[in-house]
């Protein structure tokens, strides 16, 4: 089936932009729990009856003002917060928040639920307030990434380009931050941004250069590891001031932050460990919105004696 080609393309690695809206079929559906979400009901909306824009909703309280506040915290995928209030017309999308994978980029205010408009509510909304994402993202273990939005009309020039007048407010903007928001993510799930490589790996005893056969337990040893970043289509060195190194043998017996020393290397200084056996250099860089870097080097160290 079509649903199981495109899971298919995600375990193999593809990236997938989906925009459903009330009317999402089954199709849609299938491929959103496949991947950890799952849409409400079909000709659910998302309505907020405090939210509302007054120029473009048509009585049922559908077409929503979302709040750029409550875009996730990473700069990265979603872009700067500080813009125009969004526009967003469509259903709400559930998510396990326990899953780690899982990321809700926009979540509705607290006063928004989502329901089929016309119909009485008879029982308790399957998303209610902030639980009710409005766009939902997946990083797969393989760095494979989806995008899910309940609203196609988020997309559109329509909602990129209308006035924005919320309820209640007597300001009227004179375009949305939908663009804003379209263009940061679309780049991110499309690997056009928040991608990290590492480029090299170096390691040897202190006041040498080469890697030694062996080390010997007590010496002093250098580590250092080159991180690029993609930014506009070019490899650059990776700024960041929070990548840890980890000495393990099976747990780790040194824990320790890199130190940037420009160009986008870092570098860690220490004496290794009066216990000789197989260890392992090991960098594991786990941020939202970046792939995921991870680097393992293998080394023996041999006792200060050998027979």
């Amino acid at each position: 089936s079509q649903v199981e080609a495109i899971a298919q393309f995600i375990d193999d690695g593809g990236n997938v932009l989906v925009a459903g809206s009330s009317t999402s079929g089954e199709g849609i559906r299938e491929l959103a729990s496949e991947c950890g979400f799952e849409i409400d009901e079909e000709n659910a909306a998302v309505i907020d009856h405090l939210n509302y824009d007054q120029l473009a909703d048509t009585g049922d309280h559908t077409t929503i003002v979302a709040n750029p506040k409550n875009l996730i915290n990473s700069e990265i995928i979603v872009g700067p917060k500080n813009i125009k209030p969004l526009l967003f017309r469509g259903t709400g999308i559930l998510a396990d928040r326990e899953n780690p994978l899982v990321l809700p980029l926009l979540t509705a205010d607290s006063t928004a639920y989502s329901y089929i408009p016309d119909a009485p509510i008879k029982e308790y909304p399957h998303a209610v307030g902030k639980g009710t994402i409005l766009i939902a993202a997946l990083q797969a273990r393989n760095n494979a990434r989806v995008v899910f939005s309940g609203s196609l009309y988020f997309f559109s020039d329509e909602a990129i380009l209308s006035q924005v007048k919320k309820v209640n407010d007597n300001q009227v903007h004179e375009q949305s931050g939908n663009a804003n928001v379209i263009s940061a993510v679309s780049k991110w799930v499309f690997g056009e941004s928040g991608q990290v490589r590492v480029k090299s790996v170096k390691h040897h005893k202190e006041g040498e250069k080469e890697a030694p056969a062996s080390y010997t337990i007590l010496e002093p040893v250098v580590y250092t590891i080159e991180i690029e970043q993609l930014i506009d289509g070019k490899w650059k060195s990776f700024v960041a001031n929070d990548v840890q190194l980890e000495f393990v043998r099976i747990d780790p017996f040194v824990r320790v932050t890199l130190k940037s020393i420009g160009g986008g290397k870092y570098e860690a200084k220490f004496k290794i460990p009066d216990v000789y056996g197989v260890y392992q250099f090991k960098v594991d860089y786990d941020r939202v919105g970046l792939t995921h870097l991870y680097s393992t080097t293998q080394v023996s160290f041999v006792n200060l004696i050998q027979f």
